[in-house]
């Protein structure tokens, strides 16, 4: 089956970067923002003081996890920094790509939401887990959260919005895997955004994002020099066992055979 041609970022976080806030409101994301911190906390062993989000985008995760860490936040979209900035002004935001992105200095805990879902072959995830390990410090631990893994992958439509002070906006979102053969799956949006005039713009936005089955997250978690384990996602809006997160604890002490490079 052919894919409709994709090319450039999506417009969420380009054109669209200024109705973030409105498209996805910040308490929406207490409640996991809630378990990704007890749950990195669980896996280091270290205190956690200071936290670098790679693939920060709006912020939101931040929003909440600032309250108890220093954070650090990583992304390349220059729109969805701006949006965070506004949000997180106490926070040091930094324009990087997550596979490449080298600040010299270690970190407590390192986090990678659903902007991991980004990684959409085996070397870009690779180079992610390769960021996290090298920004980690000894007895720290990254945690990834994708959205899915093969094994639990369902076709889905999901629906949402909220009213703003200059635009409304409400969308459709369609999850659905034109090839079940190879790393990838479909997400297409379609966003109508409504200004104060009562004008209406409909926009497409389509995402190609990465799926992997669990096995190849342990292993190449693992073979970046993390302890790896996966643990289940909980959310009260959420089934139980349907959603799983993936954890890597580094190492107090190196493990023989990896030199990280650390730039």
């Amino acid at each position: 089956m052919r894919r409709q041609p994709h090319s450039g970022p999506p417009k969420l976080y380009t054109e669209l970067a200024a109705v973030w806030p409105v498209f996805s409101a910040l308490a929406e994301y207490a409640e996991e923002a809630a378990f990704y911190r007890t749950t990195l906390e669980a896996a280091s062993t270290r205190p956690l003081h200071r936290v670098l989000e790679l693939g920060s985008g709006g912020g939101n995760n931040a929003s909440h996890l600032k309250a108890h860490f220093e954070m650090t936040l990583v992304d390349p979209a220059a729109g969805m920094l701006e949006v965070s900035r506004a949000v997180n002004p106490e926070c040091e935001h930094v324009s990087g790509d997550m596979r490449t992105v080298r600040l010299g200095r270690q970190f407590d805990g390192v986090f990678v939401h659903d902007a991991v879902c980004y990684m959409t072959t085996e070397s870009d995830l690779r180079q992610a887990i390769e960021s996290a390990f090298v920004h980690c410090a000894p007895g720290g631990a990254a945690l990834f959260a994708p959205d899915h893994v093969t094994e639990n992958f369902q076709a889905s439509t999901d629906h949402g919005g909220d009213d703003g002070a200059d635009v409304s906006v409400r969308y459709l979102e369609w999850t659905w895997d034109p090839d079940v053969a190879d790393n990838t799956y479909t997400v297409d949006y379609a966003v109508m955004l409504r200004g104060r005039d009562g004008t209406v713009e409909v926009v497409h936005d389509r995402h190609i994002e990465g799926l992997f089955p669990r096995a190849d997250w342990l292993r190449f978690l693992t073979d970046a020099g993390f302890e790896a384990s996966v643990v289940p996602f909980e959310h009260s809006e959420l089934e139980a066992g349907t959603y799983e997160v993936f954890v890597g604890r580094k190492p107090a002490q190196k493990q023989r055979g990896h030199v990280p490079t650390d730039g």
